[in-house]
């Protein structure tokens, strides 16, 4: 289904949706650092998806909470698996990505930019500040969702 922009409502909803996710970002941005910059970008994948497409599946808070959390504690695990040359470093990466992909499927939170988050803790490691940040930041997304559901509609 394609929108329309010529249409007023449409520019509205628009607008108002990319509004919504640019107050919410820059909420998670005071969190977190550039140090995250993966988990950053995951968050910002999840911005879209919950103000461009916030009737989609992958929107529901269940999957935007859930699947950040997979995707932290997938990261996680693999994060401590030993990284002793690139090959294995490179394997450890793709392993994290792929677990929280099974986990999510396995527990019915399937959230794509929740593999970036796996990739990111797996890359860089956990910490408190990541989890607030990523906790935080999905409940934020979630919570704006949830409240202003009336209002927002499906983009694309």
């Amino acid at each position: 289904m394609v929108i329309e922009l010529t249409e007023k409502s449409n520019l509205k909803y628009c607008v108002f949706q990319s509004i919504l996710a640019i107050i919410s970002f820059f909420i998670m941005l005071l969190i977190l650092t550039l140090e995250h910059i993966v988990i950053i970008i995951s968050l910002g994948a999840t911005a879209f998806i919950v103000f461009a497409t916030p009737k989609n599946i992958t929107a529901r808070p269940k999957n935007v909470i859930g699947g950040h959390i997979v995707g932290l504690l997938s990261g996680s695990i693999c994060f401590l698996i030993p990284h002793s040359n690139l090959f294995i470093e490179l394997m450890v990466y793709s392993l994290a990505v792929g677990l929280s992909i099974l986990v999510m499927i396995l527990t019915d939170t399937g959230h794509p930019p929740a593999s970036g988050t796996a990739l990111g803790i797996a890359m860089h490691g956990f910490s408190i500040q990541v989890l607030m940040a990523i906790l935080i930041g999905t409940i934020i997304l979630s919570l704006i969702k949830y409240l202003l559901k009336p209002y927002l509609k499906n983009l694309l």
